[in-house]
């Protein structure tokens, strides 16, 4: 059975503004899930409701540039 062309996914970029320091852990997790580890770095993500709720988890540390 032939699958059918996945649609454009549509991305989120997401900058980190805040320090991990004297957080929980899994906050800390959470960013390196983001692919963020350090202030001001940017990261391009899938638009995935598991990736917004990471982002509404740590929303305090990240900035969302674009792809609201």
């Amino acid at each position: 059975m032939a699958k059918k062309p996945a649609a454009a996914a549509t991305t989120i970029t997401v900058e980190q503004i805040g320090s991990p320091i004297r957080r929980e852990a899994k906050q800390r997790q959470t960013l390196i899930g983001l692919k963020l580890n350090k202030l001001h770095r940017t990261s391009t993500l899938e638009d995935t409701p598991s990736v917004r709720g990471m982002i509404e988890k740590v929303k305090h540390l990240v900035r969302v540039v674009d792809g609201q």
